[in-house]
């Protein structure tokens, strides 16, 4: 029965991984391993489950049919199993973790190192990288994305909460170009960009109800949103940063917020994991507790 089990589960995995060099990954046994279960299992059944080529693997109909009632039993097996899990005090193992850059640096980062302090048998690893990350092929438990998300029918999401934009510039700045007061102003101060290659990140806002977006054209343009905020902390030019990333300036009052009353509406945040697969107790406690710090992080004070 045990061999039985073991064959449908690397079917399974394979199905959904569409590889059985992923699949092979995330039950942690070889591609060998998993291609002869499967291939054990299809001789059992006498049936062939997949269509085989040299870059694809595909579900073949007798396979499609298998999965649907396969799929459904793992999925009472792992929920007999979570009941158990549910009943742990303590959250146990290792979990992997994709964030981007600057918001795992400043807000993520911090809120993992305190869980850990609190959960000592709880073991983080935090990948940080703005290249966009695939779950399954780079074998994550979790990811965090900024911005809409895309259709994917194999991933489920939770918003962890929206990053305010805030337009600022610093006091010597103001004093000696003068404060904006209209949207309009904005296009005849020195502005700081952000861009990648040739194209430049729009600055967006609204205005009684309506969205407007301005093309920055100043003669500073960086890639790195540090050194955006530094230089609008030295006074170089207005600046449209993430609340969080300059928390400490606008606090201190080495930045100014300018225009408040047209902030425009932010980029959503969200922790995202694969669907249908059996969520430990250890990433349960990570994305419950992301859930509950990340707002207050995104908040401009």
């Amino acid at each position: 029965m045990s061999d039985q089990l073991s064959g449908i589960a690397a079917f399974v995995q394979a199905a959904e991984a569409a590889s059985f060099a992923v699949a092979a990954e995330q039950m942690g046994l070889s591609r060998s391993a998993v291609g002869k279960a499967v291939a054990r299992l299809e001789e059992r059944l006498g049936v062939q489950l997949f269509h085989r080529t040299t870059r694809s693997l595909n579900l073949t109909d007798e396979g499609a049919l298998f999965y649907e009632r396969c799929s459904g039993a793992l999925a009472e097996i792992n929920a007999a199993e979570q009941s158990f899990d549910a009943g742990q005090h303590e959250p146990v193992g290792r979990i992997r973790i994709s964030v981007p850059v600057l918001l795992g640096r400043h807000c993520i980062a911090p809120i993992l190192v305190n869980l850990a302090r609190v959960h000592s048998q709880l073991e983080i690893d935090v990948a940080f990288t703005d290249r966009p990350v695939d779950l399954l092929d780079d074998g994550f438990d979790l990811v965090v994305r900024t911005g809409s998300l895309a259709n994917e029918s194999d991933l489920k999401a939770r918003r962890l909460g929206s990053q305010a934009m805030v337009l600022c510039a610093a006091p010597s700045y103001l004093q000696s170009h003068g404060t904006p007061l209209r949207l309009e102003d904005i296009t005849s101060h020195d502005t700081l960009a952000y861009g990648k290659g040739n194209s430049v990140v729009p600055w967006r806002f609204t205005d009684r109800g309506r969205q407007h977006e301005i093309k920055t054209t100043g003669r500073i343009r960086f890639d790195d949103l540090e050194a955006i905020a530094d230089a609008a902390t030295g006074g170089v030019g207005l600046a449209w940063l993430p609340s969080w990333l300059i928390a400490n300036q606008l606090n201190s009052g080495l930045l100014i917020e300018v225009l408040p009353e047209l902030r425009g509406p932010g980029f959503d945040i969200f922790a995202v994991w694969p669907l249908g697969r059996y969520l430990p107790m250890r990433i349960r406690v990570v994305i419950d507790e992301l859930v509950t710090k990340i707002p207050s992080m995104l908040e401009v004070k």
